[in-house]
């Protein structure tokens, strides 16, 4: 007895199943370097120095004081926002049966995923833990005065 496999039904075209295996290449090398920036982040946020009660405006403003973890968190941001919305992506194109809603979810996913990699990246490049003309005693111990 032999068993006949047919062959799958796919709405996609070529062009789409070239776009799904970068998109799964992509996931796996944005995995495996996620996994190396979020343990690099956890561990200097939780273990170095004084550990979780070190981390308020003052650390975090000390840490972005040197472009070095800017760059960090910045690159896990963008990894991390494309990573989720490309993993929503396949959820969708696997559950959405109708070709409309499908497409208006997908849409939906990379319009907010590009409004929050903007928003993320805005603050992390013009965030400013010691802004002019604050009172002293509110700033950082870092900050000089300006």
């Amino acid at each position: 007895m032999s068993i006949t496999i047919e062959t799958p039904r796919s709405p996609r075209s070529r062009k789409s199943a070239k776009l799904e295996k970068y998109g799964w290449l992509y996931m796996r090398a944005s995995g495996a370097l996620l996994l190396v920036l979020i343990f690099g982040h956890l561990i200097a946020n939780l273990f170095v120095g004084e550990g979780i009660r070190a981390i308020d405006f003052g650390f975090v403003g000390g840490k972005w004081a040197t472009p070095f973890w800017r760059i960090w968190d910045g690159i896990m941001l963008w990894l991390a926002l494309i990573h989720g919305t490309n993993g929503m992506r396949t959820l969708v194109n696997d559950y959405a049966e109708r070709p409309w809603v499908r497409k208006s979810l997908v849409v939906t996913l990379w319009a907010v995923c590009g409004v929050l990699i903007l928003l993320g990246t805005l603050v992390i490049t013009t965030f400013d833990p010691c802004p002019a003309n604050s009172l002293p005693e509110l700033l950082p111990s870092f900050c000089t005065n300006k």
